[in-house]
């Protein structure tokens, strides 16, 4: 296929990437940067990427050039962002989130892929071997879900009165999803908690989804760990603060964002090994030869601005757990 052509086909897709992108000094190496999420959402991620990157070495616009694409929270356009990347033969790609992970891995099976997730990459498909991954994939896995899901749960617990209901909102399309769900429910079960369970498998049905709770009275609202979630994180938060709705989430960017609590890995520092990986490859190293990163630090954040507007006292046994409070 001729160049015009391609351009052609990718359409408005291609309108949306910056114009910096293609103004690029000759003869820098490129790392392709994809990620589901709008270039605004992932600015906290990428400082932490390069950072990354300084720490190895590299500085954009110095000494390397750095390709954006961002999906803007449509996930089908990732498969053909993945595809440009490599048309253009950058040296390596840093996907973000599992979603830009598979269609680059879709995409390439010779040019480096590092991806960041909160899921374990060998139960999603992503790599066969932590220590050893082999082929052209590596990355950073920052276990957002499971085996953090039931703590969440236990300090939104903590939050609210024992004998009320608390909802749970899971992507049914995860491909842990299920072992995520047992882990709640059973969590729930020795916490003698009702947990309802809300499904939202697209960006079309959260809304409705949560004004569907109306129904329920639940008194809080936990969040599975999911792309799409993060993604519509800022939606998020705006629908449940109309509701009024204490909600636990995955990530400190909920928080941040002024939701309620949330308790997971740091995905700024997942996104900061990430850059360093890069520049390691870029030096040479191969990516079958780089293990896989694992998370060594978790956050428990706290809003107090958030729980002020909503009339929740916190308790002082949290609010001394807290690695952070926000207000």
């Amino acid at each position: 296929m001729k160049r015009r052509e391609f351009i052609t086909l990718l359409g408005s897709a291609a309108a949306t990437w910056p114009l910096a992108a293609h103004a690029q000094q000759p003869g820098l190496p490129v790392i392709g940067f994809i990620r589901n999420t709008t270039r605004d959402d992932s600015a906290d991620l990428l400082k932490a990427m390069h950072q990354g990157l300084r720490q190895t070495g590299y500085v954009e616009g110095r000494n390397v050039a750095v390709e954006y694409r961002f999906a803007d929270n449509q996930l089908d356009r990732l498969p053909t962002m993945a595809v440009d990347l490599v048309h253009r033969q950058v040296a390596v790609i840093v996907a973000g989130g599992d979603a830009s992970s598979f269609a680059a891995k879709a995409a390439t099976t010779t040019i480096p892929i590092i991806f960041s997730t909160g899921f374990d990459p060998i139960e999603i498909g992503l790599v066969t071997s932590l220590s050893r991954p082999g082929g052209n994939v590596t990355g950073v896995s920052f276990f957002s879900t499971l085996g953090t899901a039931a703590k969440r749960l236990d300090l939104l617990d903590q939050l609210m009165p024992k004998d009320a209901i608390i909802a749970y909102l899971r992507n049914p399309n995860s491909p842990t999803g299920e072992p995520e769900l047992s882990e709640v429910e059973n969590a729930a079960h020795s916490l003698g908690r009702q947990i309802l369970i809300l499904s939202v498998g697209s960006e079309r049905e959260l809304e409705p989804a949560l004004a569907s709770l109306a129904q329920h009275r639940p008194v809080a609202l936990l969040v599975s760990g999911h792309s799409l979630f993060t993604g519509l994180r800022k939606r998020l938060v705006v629908l449940t603060a109309r509701q009024a709705l204490p909600t636990m989430h995955y990530l400190r960017e909920f928080t941040a964002t002024g939701g309620l609590m949330s308790y997971g890995a740091s995905v700024t520092d997942a996104y900061r090994q990430a850059g360093i990986y890069a520049g390691e490859i870029l030096k040479g190293a191969k990516p079958a030869d780089l293990p896989i990163v694992l998370p060594t630090k978790y956050e428990f954040v706290i809003n107090l601005k958030t729980a002020k507007a909503f009339g929740l006292e916190i308790p002082d046994k949290l609010l001394a757990l807290a690695d952070e409070v926000i207000e």
